[in-house]
């Protein structure tokens, strides 16, 4: 037998230079408002799931990490929602204020309004 990689083991070769150049090509396809509107949807799964929103909220609740990744989204939002379209905008703030009400509704002493995670970027959420 010549095979011998162990079932179920990963490939670790390094990837080679056309395995780089096809991901650059894929990325320069993409537009800005993907990228942007793929990672807030990104941080928001990740937000959601730190505030207790899953399945296992007992496990995966985590408010001090929830308060990075909300901080983040609403750096992000707030950044980019000139120049992407209002449509695209909406949504984002719509979610990430959710996310904000869904910590303060899961923190035990609750931040003082204007407070909150991401607030000093996208103002009080009440």
């Amino acid at each position: 037998m010549s095979d011998t990689t162990a079932p179920n083991t990963p490939d670790l070769r390094f990837p080679d230079e056309d395995d780089a150049a096809q991901a650059t090509r894929d990325i320069a396809d993409v537009a800005a408002v993907e990228v942007i509107t793929t990672t807030a949807v990104h941080l928001m799964s990740a937000a959601a799931v730190k505030c207790g929103l899953a399945d296992d909220p007992e496990s995966q609740t985590d408010l001090d990490e929830a308060r990075k990744l909300i901080t983040a989204l609403a750096g992000l939002v707030t950044a980019s929602a000139p120049d992407i379209s209002d449509m695209h905008a909406r949504s984002l703030r719509d979610g990430l204020r959710s996310l904000q009400l869904a910590f303060r509704e899961a923190s035990a002493i609750p931040d003082p309004i204007g407070q909150g995670p991401g607030e000093k970027y996208t103002g009080p959420v009440n």
